[in-house]
């Protein structure tokens, strides 16, 4: 199994998601948990797509961290 980062961002009309490790794949939904949801859907329906051409599964390759500054 794989892991892949996602990110979620709130939009004017709902939220973004989308995975820098696979560019192509990207969702919105009216709210997070729908908004991931359906980019986990989008992700596993791309990694089927690979799957049948015969192309490998990218590897998940960026991280995230956090930093602290001063407000």
């Amino acid at each position: 199994m794989k892991k892949y980062l996602i990110v979620i961002e709130e939009t004017g009309t709902g939220y973004a998601a989308y995975s820098p490790d696979l560019p192509t794949c990207v969702s919105t939904g009216a709210s997070r948990p729908e908004g991931e949801n359906n980019l986990r859907r989008a992700i596993s329906f791309r990694l089927q797509e690979l799957r049948e051409e015969g192309e490998p599964a990218p590897e998940p390759h960026t991280y995230f961290s956090y930093i602290e500054l001063p407000a």
